[in-house]
C-alpha cells in the first residue's frame, strides 16, 4: 500500500503541473506520513544525497558550458563546420550537425548547444531558403550529442545514481560515450542529407579548399581543445574526473577572455548567474531523489518491476526493448536529471541481471534521456529551437520522423552491440 501511495501521489502531482522536484519530495513525504515513519528521514536522505565530493564536478561543468556559450566560441565553430561540409547538398544543415557536435563537445549541454548554435544557424538557414521546421529539427537533434560528451554533467549524475547498485567510474562513462557520440552524429548527418535531398535543397557554393578548412580549424582549435585536455589529463593521472571539471572552467576562462577576447564582464556575470541557477535545480533534484530512491529500494520497486517484465518475456532482447520504451516514455514527462535519478535504481539491476554491462546501460540511459529532451511535453531543447525559429512545436513534430529515426538507429545499435560503448573503456582502462 505504501508503494501505491508513493506512485499515485507522484504521478498525480506531475499531471496537475507540479514541478518534478516538488512532486518527488511531496510523494516521499506522503509515503512517510502514511507509513508512520519519522518525517526527518526524508530530510536526512536529502542532505546525505547531496553531501558527495564528486558533486563538485557538476557546478564546474555547468559553469564551463555557460562560459563557452557566452564567450563567442560558437561563431568560430560554425565557420569551421561550414568550410568542411557547407558545399554538399543541404550544406547548411550538414554544417549545423557538425557545428552542434563540436560545440556540444566543449559545452556538454544540449540546451546550451541549441541556444548558442541555434541562434546563429537557424536564422541563417531560414535566410538561405531552408524551411524553418528543417532548421529547427537539425539543430535540436544534433545538439543532443552534447549529453554523451566528456564535459557532460549528466555523466556525473548517472555515476552517482548507481551508488550501491553497481561500480561505475566516471572515466569509464566518459570513454564509453565517445563512439556513440560519433555514431549519433553520423546518423544525424544521414537524416539531414536525406531530408535535404527529398526537399530539393540546392548545393551552396564550392568546396573552399583545405587551406580555408585549416584556417578555420586553427581559429576554432583553442575552444575545441577542452575535450582533449580532459581526456588526456584523466588518462595520464594528472587530475581526477572531478578535478577535470575545474580545469574545464579555467580553460574556458582563458580561451574566452584572453585568447578570443570575446567574454565581457556582463556576459561573465550572466554565465555565473545561469550556472548557479542550473546547479541549484540539479542539486535539489539529487537530494530529493535520494529520499525517493530510499523508498523505492525499501518497497522493492526494482525487484517487482523485474518480475513484471519477466512475466512478459525472459528473452534479454525483449527486456532491453521494454526498458528502452519505458525510459523513452518517462523521459517525455521528466527532466533529464530527474529521469536518471529516478529510473537508474529501477532499471539498472534488471539490465545487469539480463547481461547488460552497467556502463553500457548508462549510455543507453543518456541517449533515451536525450530523446526525451526533444519530445513534448517536457522537450526543453525543442521549445528553445522553436522559439528561435519562430515556429510552433506542432509544425516541427510533423516532420520529425527522419530525425527520430536517426536517434532510434543509434539507440538500438548501442543497446544490442555492446562494443559501441564498451570497446574504448576496455582498451584504455587497465
Amino acid at each position: 500500500m505504501e508503494l501505491a501511495v508513493l506512485s499515485i501521489t507522484f504521478i498525480a502531482l506531475l499531471l496537475v503541473g507540479v514541478p518534478v522536484a516538488f512532486s518527488i519530495g511531496l510523494a516521499s513525504v506522503a509515503t512517510v506520513l502514511y507509513a508512520g515513519v519519522p518525517v526527518p528521514i526524508v530530510f536526512q536522505k536529502m542532505v546525505g544525497g547531496m553531501q558527495v565530493f564528486s558533486f563538485m564536478a557538476i557546478p564546474f561543468f555547468v559553469f564551463a558550458g555557460e562560459l563557452m556559450l557566452y564567450g563567442g566560441i560558437a561563431d568560430r565553430i560554425v565557420r569551421f563546420a561550414n568550410s568542411l561540409v557547407g558545399h554538399v547538398r543541404g550544406g547548411l544543415g550538414m554544417s549545423n550537425v557538425v557545428g552542434c557536435t563540436l560545440f556540444g563537445g566543449v559545452s556538454g549541454s544540449a540546451l546550451a548547444d541549441v541556444s548558442a548554435m541555434g541562434s546563429v544557424m537557424i536564422p541563417l538557414m531560414k535566410k538561405e531558403g531552408y524551411d524553418a521546421d528543417y532548421a529547427v529539427n537539425v539543430t535540436t537533434h544534433a545538439a543532443l550529442v552534447g549529453v554523451l560528451m566528456p564535459t557532460s554533467h549528466n555523466i556525473i549524475i548517472f555515476t552517482l545514481a548507481t551508488t550501491g547498485i553497481a561500480s561505475v567510474s566516471v572515466l569509464a562513462m566518459i570513454l564509453a560515450g565517445i563512439i556513440p557520440a560519433i555514431l549519433l552524429t553520423l546518423c544525424n548527418l544521414g537524416a539531414a542529407y536525406y531530408v535535404a535531398v527529398k526537399r530539393g535543397y540546392a548545393t551552396r557554393g564550392k568546396f573552399p579548399g583545405w587551406r580555408e578548412v585549416l584556417r578555420t580549424a586553427l581559429a576554432a582549435a583553442p575552444g575545441l581543445l577542452i575535450v582533449v585536455i580532459i581526456l588526456a589529463g584523466i588518462l595520464s593521472g594528472i587530475f581526477t574526473p572531478a578535478e577535470s571539471a575545474s580545469v574545464a572552467v579555467l580553460w574556458a576562462l582563458l580561451v574566452t577572455a584572453l585568447v578570443y577576447r570575446s567574454l565581457n564582464w556582463q556576459d561573465f556575470m550572466k554565465a555565473c548567474a545561469k550556472a548557479c541557477k542550473t546547479t541549484g535545480v540539479v542539486l535539489l533534484l539529487i537530494g530529493i531523489s535520494s529520499a525517493f530512491g530510499y523508498f523505492m529500494a525499501l518497497y522493492e520497486v526494482p525487484q517487482k518491476t523485474g518480475e513484471l517484465m519477466q512475466s512478459i518475456s525472459s528473452e534479454p532482447w525483449v527486456i532491453f526493448l521494454m526498458i528502452n520504451i519505458l525510459l523513452f516514455l518517462l523521459g517525455t514527462f521528466l527532466d533529464m536529471a530527474a529521469t536518471i535519478l529516478v529510473c537508474t535504481p529501477i532499471f539498472l539491476p534488471i539490465a545487469v541481471q539480463f547481461g547488460m554491462d552497467p556502463v553500457q546501460f548508462g549510455i543507453v540511459m543518456l541517449i533515451n534521456c536525450a530523446l526525451g529532451l526533444n519530445t513534448p511535453p517536457v522537450g526543453v531543447t525543442q521549445f528553445v529551437g522553436c522559439a528561435i525559429g519562430e515556429i510552433s512545436v506542432g509544425q516541427v513534430m510533423r516532420s520529425i520522423l527522419p530525425f527520430y529515426g536517426a536517434l532510434t538507429v543509434c539507440l538500438m545499435l548501442v543497446t544490442y552491440v555492446p562494443g559501441f560503448s564498451l570497446w574504448l573503456p576496455h582498451m584504455l582502462i587497465k
